[in-house]
């Protein structure tokens, strides 16, 4: 067991907000504010305190780095289905009609609305597109015997 030297009374100066919140962290915890600030010192006087905020800040920025990789992965996966669905689209659809074009400007409205209330509901409930092609993509691997 080691022997601790008497602990000497320091005094500082606290902007009372400071004070406050030692006090309420203090208290929430059981300890003495005395025990909080030694060890708050302590920690911020630590030569590793630097590298591990360090550590904190890298892992951060990790996993930040993961996040944006997968959104830039799913906006390439819509801008890739949307060049898709309008080759498709221009090469399938054949020109109408004078007379049954005006009757299609006419429904264009109400054929809009009816998309617009299916992307809302498909964007509330899911699954989301990027899931469904990963999904795609990873059934053939698993069956292949290339599970993840």
């Amino acid at each position: 067991m080691a022997i601790h030297p008497k602990k000497r009374k320091f005094t500082v100066y606290l902007d009372p907000e400071v004070e406050k919140a030692l006090a309420d962290f203090a208290a929430r915890r059981d300890r003495s504010q005395s025990m909080i600030a030694e060890a708050a010192i302590a920690s911020f006087l630590s030569p590793d305190d630097a590298e591990r905020r360090e550590a904190v800040v890298a892992k951060r920025l990790d996993q930040m780095d993961r996040r944006l990789s997968r959104v830039e992965r799913d906006v390439g996966i819509s801008v890739e289905t949307m060049a898709v669905f309008i080759r498709f689209w221009l090469a399938t659809t054949p020109t109408l009609p004078e007379p049954a074009a005006k009757a299609a400007r006419v429904k264009v409205s109400e054929r809009y609305e009816a998309f617009i209330t299916a992307l809302g509901r498909r964007l509330a409930q899911g699954p989301k597109l990027s899931q469904e092609v990963s999904e795609d993509i990873d059934r053939p691997a698993r069956a292949a015997g290339f599970a993840k």
